[in-house]
């Protein structure tokens, strides 16, 4: 479906490139969010990213999809934002005044509350971990996707996955023990 606006919008019809910005936006912010830790922030590199893929969208070749040529602009976008800020965030770092958890706990929440604490972990992770779990599970894109759209290898994006289920455990851990 997105070939097709794809299409009509290098056929000047600009009014069509609100079909990406419906379907896209959510997506967009979400991974500028764990990147940049800022609302704020995010709203304006997404705005950028769409800015940006408009503008791109004639220099667009099909051999991947919009979705995946789309993601790979928000996270340059992101990235570039956060070096020019120069911004220091604090990395979470797994097993710092760590205790055990019942692992139960996590799935007595109310839901809303499940939602608060999993954005706060991925929130808590370095920003590699929580994209790759924002793109794997939130967006549910392949591990060949997510390669394409972050760059990395396939054995570093399963490495990276890995570690960011086990330090988004920690983290929910953490977060569970605090709040209750």
């Amino acid at each position: 479906m997105d070939d097709v606006y794809v299409e009509k919008v290098c056929r000047g019809d600009t009014e069509s490139f609100r079909y990406f910005l419906k379907k896209y936006k959510d997506m967009a912010f979400s991974l500028c969010v764990s990147i940049l830790k800022d609302e704020f922030l995010a709203e304006e590199v997404v705005q950028e990213s769409f800015i940006k893929a408009f503008h791109g969208l004639k220099s667009f070749n099909a051999k991947s999809s919009f979705r995946t040529w789309f993601y790979r602009i928000v996270l340059n976008e992101a990235f570039q934002r956060l070096k020019k800020n120069k911004r220091e965030f604090i990395e979470f770092q797994p097993g710092y005044n760590e205790e055990i958890v019942d692992e139960s706990m996590l799935w007595t929440l109310e839901q809303d509350e499940q939602i608060h604490h999993i954005n706060e972990a991925l929130k808590m992770l370095p920003d590699r971990e929580s994209v790759a779990l924002r793109l794997f599970y939130l967006e549910e894109e392949s591990i060949k996707d997510v390669c394409e759209i972050t760059g990395w290898s396939e054995s570093n994006t399963k490495v990276i996955l890995h570690r960011a289920r086990k330090n988004m455990l920690s983290a929910l851990k953490k977060i569970i023990k605090l709040n209750h």
